[in-house]
């Protein structure tokens, strides 16, 4: 099968890399901003709530990445198709 017809070539991202952002907006960014947010004010971490929210914001984002890329390519290419 030839580049044009993968069923990869329609998204904005290649798969790898979503695969990556995925994993990073699902599990790493949640995962961090709670280890902060938990961990940061016992070991006297300034600043712990604007890190977690900064965190999460970034979560989001890539998210939100990740989201339209998905959209994109699940977008219907004609009038007659639903």
């Amino acid at each position: 099968m030839d580049e044009s017809n993968s069923p990869q070539s329609d998204y904005l991202l290649p798969g790898r890399v979503y695969d990556i952002l995925k994993w990073f907006a699902l599990i790493a960014l949640p995962a961090v901003a709670w280890l902060v947010g938990a961990v940061g004010p016992q070991w006297g971490l300034p600043h712990c709530g604007e890190l977690v929210t900064t965190i999460n914001a970034v979560g989001v984002f890539v998210g939100a990445l990740i989201g339209v890329s998905q959209l994109t390519a699940a977008k219907p290419d004609g009038p007659d198709e639903k």
